[in-house]
């Protein structure tokens, strides 16, 4: 087969030419772009039975007593001091108790209720299963010292913590907390946390809970578990700002998974992590802006893991 040669057409060269110097041109004028925040996960919304809403993470929008629910206030029964349930199966549903709430039976279930104390299940040596949803525990009256919640076997969704210089204490086993608002405070001495494994167990997940610690002064972390005695820490989809590291996470046997969090730029004391990184199973995480509603304006970067390796 002959080879057919091509023939020239005028002025193509030029014109490829002048179209690669616009080309380049226009790449290279083109403004750097930004990043822009993601768009609210569907499966990350919360909505509640009664309307209310957030698109992402937790807020006292969607959190604590629903607005509009009647309460029935309970007395104090205990010295006048506190309000405890003694009955295994009990149902707590509308109620206000002006004290701590102390539960001292198993399957115990608190919903739709303002608790203005904290909330243990402590007896001594005993402890028992309670479910707590859609409840404020704690007043922006005081800044009580004990943990709102704790402090073994419980599953707290939808609870706004305020008024507490500790949120959720970790003693035990089984503990699931899951789109909760804490707001803390603190008292001289105090040591704020957001959630803290103290003699913990086996068996914790803290996801898609919004922490707040920046107004408090005396502080640990949003988000503190280092306890040598905790067993399988799964820490998830969290938005924290606030605290001296604000994301500790380490010493836990078996897995520490620790993805998908978000942490406020610059809002911690000394640095953002101080995690066992060589242990801890982490992805997904980033440093964000944040409006006053807690919705993410930005995204800064990854947060990358710093501590022990």
């Amino acid at each position: 087969m002959n080879a057919h040669p091509t023939t020239p057409v005028p002025g193509r060269a030029a014109v490829v030419v002048i179209s690669m110097v616009v080309l380049l041109t226009a790449c290279q004028a083109e403004p750097r772009p930004t990043v822009a925040p993601p768009a609210p996960s569907p499966s990350a919304a919360i909505v509640r039975p009664d309307g209310s809403s957030c698109p992402d993470h937790p807020t006292p929008a969607c959190t604590g007593a629903p607005k509009g629910v009647r309460l029935t206030e309970v007395p104090l029964n205990t010295e006048d001091v506190a309000y405890k349930v003694q009955t295994p199966g009990a149902v707590l549903d509308g109620v206000h108790i002006r004290g701590p709430l102390l539960v001292h039976a198993d399957d115990v279930t608190i919903k739709n209720s303002v608790i203005d104390g904290h909330v243990t299940n402590a007896d001594g040596d005993r402890s028992f299963r309670f479910t707590i949803t859609d409840t404020t525990v704690g007043t922006t009256r005081t800044c009580g010292p004990l943990p709102a919640i704790g402090h073994d076997k419980y599953t707290a969704t939808r609870v706004l913590v305020q008024g507490h210089s500790d949120g959720f204490r970790v003693s035990g086993d089984a503990v699931d907390i899951r789109d909760s608002y804490v707001k803390l405070c603190s008292n001289p001495g105090d040591h704020s946390d957001g959630i803290q494994a103290y003699n913990g167990g086996k068996g914790l997940t803290f996801h898609h809970n919004t922490v707040d610690q920046r107004e408090a002064e005396h502080i640990t972390a949003p988000i503190f578990l280092v306890d040598e005695k905790s067993e399988d820490v799964v820490v998830t989809g969290n938005l924290v700002m606030g605290g001296t590291f604000s994301i500790q996470v380490r010493n836990a046997r078996g897995k520490q998974v620790v993805r998908g969090n978000k942490l406020v730029d610059k809002s911690w004391v000394y640095g953002p992590v101080d995690s066992e990184c060589g242990r801890a199973d982490w992805a997904g995480n980033e440093l964000v802006t944040i409006d006053a509603s807690y919705r993410v304006t930005s995204i800064v970067g990854p947060l990358a893991c710093e501590g022990a390796s």
